[in-house]
C-alpha cells in the first residue's frame, strides 16, 4: 500500500454536518467544468435525508467521505436495496453517490468501503452506479463527455471509468441514451410509421389524452397501474424495481414543478389505462445557467432559473413509454410517439433524447433508429463479486 493511501481516512456519514460536506464535495470535482449541471442543495438535502426520502422505508443506504488531512477527497453511498432483492434475488448490493480526485489510491479505499458495508449485509455482489437504484440517476458515463446531460441524467470525468475497471468491475448492462434531431425525425416517420399509427388507433379501440397536472393525484393513480401493478409495463426488464406506492407519489409531485402535461400521454381502454408516456422539457440547460452552489442563496438560484427557463430549453427527454403487456401488440405505442412528436414540434423544440434504453431491449432501440435517432452517450452498469 502507497504511503499517499496510509494517510486516507474513510468516515461514514452520521449527522448532517457530513451529510453536507458529502453532497457539497461535487462542487471541487467539477469546478470549471462547462458541462456539469449542479444540483440544488434543497433538493440533495432532501434526497439523502432518511426521514424525507421513501426510499428508506424500505432500504438503507450508508455513505461515505475519504478524507485526507481534514479536507474530502471522495465519496460513495452503498446501499442494501430490499426492493431489488424482491424482485430480483440475485444478491446484488449497489453502490453510488461515487465522487473521487483523480486518485486511484482514494477510489480504491472508498471501493473497499462500499464493499464491506454490502458484503456485511450478506450480498454477493456489488453493483453501480446507482443513486440510490435503478429508478433514479444510474450508469456510469463512458462516451458523450463533451455535452451537458439532460434532465435526470447523469455525468461524470471520464477518469472514473479507468478507476472502477482496475478495481475489478466488469461491464453488466449498457444503458443507451439517443438522440433524435425534430427535423429528422419528422421525415423519419413519414409514409409507413405515420401508417401503422393510424390504423392501430382505429384498430385497437383506445383512446389518447394528455395529463391533466391539476388533478395530480387522479394521475398517479393511472401511472401506478400501468408501473406498478404485479403485471407491470416494465416487470421484464433487467434491473427493473417498481417503486413502492409512497415512492411514486413523492416522485410525481416532485416532477409536477417542470413538468408539461402536452407531454404526458396516457391511452386508454373501457376507461382503463393501458399505456403512458411521459417527455420532460430539458430544464438541466436554464439549471446549469443559472449555476447553484452551496454558497449562493437557493432563492436567487431559482430566480435565475426562472429567467433562463423562458427561453434556453431546446430540447426534450423522453423518459417513460410503458404498454401494458396484454396490448404490446396493439401499437398503441406507435401512437403515443407520435403524439408525443406533434407536441414537441408544435412547442418547437429542436431536438430529443431518448433515454435510457438497454442495450439488450431490442423492441425499444429498434423504434429509436426508426424514429431517425442514433445512439450519441453510453451510460454503463458494472458488477464486482464479493
Amino acid at each position: 500500500m502507497s504511503e499517499s493511501a496510509n494517510t486516507i481516512e474513510i468516515v461514514e456519514c452520521k449527522t448532517k454536518a457530513e451529510r453536507k460536506q458529502f453532497i457539497t464535495f461535487q462542487w471541487e470535482i467539477y469546478k470549471g467544468n462547462p458541462y456539469w449541471v449542479p444540483p440544488l442543495m434543497s433538493e440533495r438535502e432532501a434526497f439523502w435525508d432518511k426521514e424525507k426520502n421513501p426510499f428508506f422505508e424500505h432500504s438503507e443506504t450508508a455513505m461515505f467521505l475519504a478524507k485526507r488531512g481534514g479536507k474530502a477527497v471522495g465519496t460513495i453511498a452503498a446501499t442494501r436495496n430490499e426492493q431489488h432483492l424482491k424482485f430480483h434475488p440475485d444478491g446484488a448490493g449497489f453502490f453510488g453517490g461515487f465522487e473521487v480526485i483523480r486518485e486511484y489510491a482514494v477510489a480504491e479505499k472508498l471501493f473497499d468501503a462500499a464493499k464491506a458495508w454490502v458484503k456485511s449485509r450478506g450480498l454477493s455482489v456489488m453493483r453501480g452506479p446507482a443513486t440510490l437504484d435503478m429508478n433514479g440517476e444510474c450508469g456510469l458515463l463512458v462516451d458523450g463527455f463533451e455535452m451537458e446531460p439532460l434532465v435526470l441524467m447523469p455525468y461524470n470525468p471520464p477518469y472514473y471509468q479507468e478507476f472502477i475497471e482496475r478495481y475489478g468491475f466488469k461491464k453488466a448492462q449498457d444503458l443507451w441514451a439517443w438522440w433524435n434531431p425534430i427535423e429528422v425525425a419528422v421525415k423519419a416517420v413519414e409514409g409507413r410509421f405515420m401508417r401503422l399509427a393510424e390504423a392501430a388507433q382505429k384498430r385497437g379501440k383506445f383512446t389518447i389524452r394528455t395529463a391533466n397536472l391539476k388533478n395530480i393525484d387522479h394521475e398517479i393513480q393511472v401511472l401506478k397501474k400501468v408501473y406498478a401493478g404485479d403485471d407491470s409495463a416494465w416487470k421484464d426488464n433487467w434491473g427493473n424495481i417498481p417503486m413502492t406506492d409512497h415512492e411514486i407519489d413523492h416522485t410525481v409531485k416532485g416532477l409536477k414543478q417542470f413538468a408539461d402535461s402536452d407531454l404526458i400521454f396516457i391511452a386508454e381502454k373501457d376507461g382503463e389505462p393501458i399505456a403512458v408516456s411521459i417527455s420532460l422539457p430539458n430544464v438541466n440547460h436554464p439549471l446549469r445557467l443559472a449555476y447553484p452552489s452551496p454558497s449562493t442563496f437557493e432563492p436567487l438560484t431559482l430566480a435565475k432559473f426562472l429567467w433562463h427557463r423562458r427561453t434556453s430549453v431546446s430540447a426534450v427527454r423522453f423518459i417513460i413509454l410503458g404498454v401494458l403487456p396484454e396490448h404490446r401488440m396493439s401499437g398503441v405505442d406507435t401512437c403515443l410517439i407520435m403524439e408525443t412528436l406533434k407536441a414537441v414540434v408544435n412547442k418547437k423544440y429542436t431536438g430529443a433524447e431518448l433515454s435510457w434504453i438497454l442495450e439488450s431491449n431490442d423492441a425499444m432501440n429498434r423504434v429509436a433508429k426508426l424514429g431517425g435517432g442514433s445512439v450519441y452517450k453510453t451510460y454503463r452498469m458494472y458488477d464486482v463479486e464479493l
